[in-house]
This record gives C-alpha cells, sequence and structure tokens, in this order.
C-alpha cells in the first residue's frame, strides 16, 4: 500500500513538472536597447547660458559665473542635433545670432552610445567633415534628458591642459 501511494504521488509530481515546468516562457520579441543618441536627438532651445571662471573659481575669487542668456543674442540660439532613421549621428548646426563658440554646423557623435557604469559624462564630438576626423569641438553632457526635456552641455576652454572658461549651456527640447 506505501508502495502504490509514493508511486502514485511520484506521478502527480511528475505530470506537475511536466504541465509547469517545461513551458518556454515569452519573453518578447528582440528590440534593440535605447541609447543616448535617441535622448539627445533633436531641436534644443536654450533657456540659459553661463560663463564660468575656472581661474577664479579655483582661486575663490568672485565672482566666478556670469549669466549671458540675456547678452550678445542667447536669447534665440537653438542647437539641431539631427541622427538618421538608425538613430546613428549625422549632422548638427547652431542657429541664432549668438557669438561663435563652437563651429555653427558640422557633423557630430557621441564617445559612447551608453550611460557610462562609473558615472563620467559622454561627450559630444564636433566634426567639420563627415568622416569624422577633424575634431572642432567637444561639448560634455552634463545632465542627460530623460524624464524632463532638459540637457546641459558644457563647452571648457584649455591652455597648456589647464581649464580656464567654460560654458554652461542648458537647453530644453522643441519637438
Amino acid at each position: 500500500m506505501k508502495t502504490i501511494r509514493a508511486l502514485l504521488l511520484l506521478c502527480l509530481v511528475s505530470l506537475f513538472f511536466l504541465q509547469f515546468g517545461c513551458k518556454k516562457p515569452d519573453d518578447g520579441s528582440y528590440v534593440d536597447p535605447i541609447t543616448l543618441y535617441e535622448k539627445v536627438k533633436g531641436e534644443w532651445k536654450l533657456n540659459d547660458i553661463s560663463q564660468v571662471d575656472e581661474t577664479a573659481k579655483v582661486a575663490g575669487i568672485s565672482p566666478d559665473e556670469i549669466s549671458l542668456f540675456s547678452q550678445f543674442g542667447f536669447e534665440n540660439l537653438t542647437l539641431s542635433l539631427q541622427v538618421d532613421e538608425k538613430n546613428s549621428p549625422t549632422v548638427y548646426s547652431v542657429s541664432g545670432d549668438a557669438p561663435e563658440l563652437f563651429p555653427n554646423s558640422g557633423y557630430w557623435d557621441l564617445s559612447t552610445s551608453f550611460p557610462a557604469a562609473n558615472g563620467t559624462a559622454p561627450v559630444i564630438n564636433l566634426y567639420s567633415d563627415q568622416a569624422k576626423t577633424d575634431l572642432q569641438a567637444q561639448l560634455s553632457v552634463v545632465s542627460v534628458p530623460g524624464a524632463k526635456t532638459e540637457m546641459e552641455l558644457k563647452l571648457t576652454r584649455k591652455s597648456g591642459g589647464v581649464a580656464f572658461v567654460s560654458y554652461s549651456y542648458k537647453l530644453t527640447n522643441v519637438q
């Protein structure tokens, strides 16, 4: 009698595992991962620009930062970062009456397609040629757009490897 019960219990357990344990889960179909290109592409309108005196900042001299937004025509500055149908970067352009702090048009890419695990900021590389061999400027992406459609970029000028001035651009996506 004990053997029959044990055999019956073994059969029930086997049927249970066959019914529920051998089904392949439906994980959906493959989609490409979301890249930083999808977040930074588009038309960006300048909300604020600050000039930071890096030398004064290090020395503790005030003021070390001033807003340039209401000066020099920065109010109407827009930045366009274009991508193709595969979200690969193509061209960029800057429009408005502001002075040229970096070239107003050319080609661009990011230093990395995905956020860095160590928290380092991605960099937008600006090129003059389509082959992307002539690097003209680099903009650090200080704040990556996500839930908010805001992005902050930083352009740093250096002499002898030492930063002396930087410009912090605060932008909002207009699409």
